[in-house]
């Protein structure tokens, strides 16, 4: 605390407070009726409810607008009032096309603040229409229409997402990471919304003849027995150790890598560590591609049946992979109910009963023990579906499907792909 209060300067003096405003937006918020809000840091002056203000962007543009609500914070909730001084952080509405970075002060003359960059997308991925045979289920918005308008209603704050619109049967998203997706996704199924996604690609781009990906910094906190395992597997995918150092009896490891390197690499990371590691990562912009990256396939344990899932199944099919799913589950042609450590999908039929008779045998009336399923969380599921897979995301439920339910639907369009 001595520390702060000796090298941090003051939010807020006298000599601030006489200037003339300088008012800076770093993030936006969404209300239904006063429309696009600015969070906004007060650099300078006296900012006032109902005042008419100019908005400088970077280019030294200038545009008037005026303040026709003004919030200040105390804890988690938003105050309304008449005016904030410098070093206050308010919620202003009135200026429907503010933008982050962009200065908020009182004449054109006044030097713009510093812009505030807000980083690239570096993943993309299609939202469509949930069309499996349990849709509509579960969700209150299911049409196209209903999860386009929900889009552009998250464009208006969500600054680092962008969608292309252009195609009927789908939306391509791009957002800065799994996790920017999956809390968009979160939100909307909280909403009512049902909606499909397709795997995440990493977005590549080209400049001056050189092809480029996203690169991440990935912080890795681990017991000292447990480094080995998590180098080997970065180094397979890329990484290279910038940093280790011992961390408090836990040693920390910092790797620059390609974010295709993490895509799918976070499960993997807990079972290896048992849980005890934590990984965090943040994108460092776009370096020279890395070529190929070698990873860890498995196949999808598909079910060749609809209907609900029995633990005398499961109980056989445990043994072939990790289920997804547990008894009692119901399930549907097509769904992915677990993996299997070879590479090539099965079939499967999970909602075989047991065979009774009236003839006792030895090993006939076995205990059926299953292991506890591997459940699916939204983060999880992004990270393991594969290429010929849909996310299915429901209010209540987060299923992995193939895009082709039925095996002849499959058959059928490898044929027409290899025309």
């Amino acid at each position: 605390m001595d520390a702060i209060l000796e090298l941090v300067p003051p939010a807020s003096s006298d000599e601030k407070a006489n200037s003339e405003l300088r008012v800076q937006p770093f993030n936006l918020a969404y209300d239904n009726y006063l429309g696009r809000l600015a969070i906004c840091r007060i650099y300078e002056g006296i900012l006032k409810n109902g005042s008419t203000v100019l908005v400088k962007n970077s280019d030294g543009e200038t545009r008037s607008g005026k303040i026709t609500k003004l919030y200040t914070f105390n804890g988690l909730k938003r105050e309304e009032t008449t005016e904030a001084h410098a070093g206050d952080i308010v919620m202003i509405a009135g200026l429907s096309d503010i933008y982050i970075g962009e200065t908020i002060c009182q004449n054109s003359e006044q030097e713009a603040l510093p812009a505030i960059n807000i980083d690239e997308p570096t993943i993309s991925l299609n939202f469509l229409v949930n069309n499996s045979p349990f849709a509509g289920r579960e969700g209150k918005f299911v049409t196209t229409r209903q999860i386009k308008d929900r889009l552009e209603k998250e464009l208006e704050v969500n600054v680092g997402l962008k969608v292309d619109f252009d195609a009927t049967d789908f939306y391509n998203v791009y957002g800065r990471g799994e996790l920017h997706i999956a809390i968009l996704l979160e939100n909307m199924r909280r909403e009512g919304y049902e909606v499909q996604v397709s795997q995440p690609h990493v977005i590549i781009k080209e400049e001056n003849g050189v092809k480029l990906e996203p690169f991440e910094e990935v912080t890795i906190d681990v017991p000292d027995d447990m480094t080995g395992v998590v180098i080997e597997k970065l180094s397979r995918r890329k990484g290279n150790m910038t940093e280790m150092r011992p961390e408090h009896g836990h040693t920390r490891l910092v790797f620059e890598m390609p974010t295709r390197g993490i895509l799918g690499y976070r499960s993997e990371f807990t079972v290896d560590t048992k849980g005890e590691g934590v990984l965090c990562t943040r994108v460092i912009g776009f370096k020279p591609h890395v070529g190929n990256i070698e990873r860890y396939e498995v196949g999808s344990m598909v079910s060749m049946a609809t209907g609900k899932a029995l633990g005398f199944s499961l109980y056989n099919l445990q043994d072939r992979g990790v289920l997804y799913i547990g008894a009692n589950t119901d399930v549907y042609e097509g769904m992915v109910i677990g993996n299997v450590s070879k590479g090539n999908d099965l079939r499967v039929n999970p909602i075989k009963g047991k065979q009774l008779t009236n003839v006792r045998a030895s090993g006939t009336d076995e205990a059926i023990r299953l292991t506890p399923p591997w459940e699916l969380s939204l983060e999880r599921a992004l990270s393991i579906m594969n290429e010929d897979e849909y996310l299915e995301i429901t209010p209540k439920s987060v299923r992995l499907r193939k895009r082709y339910l039925t095996a002849e639907e499959e058959t059928r369009a490898k044929r027409a792909q290899a025309k």
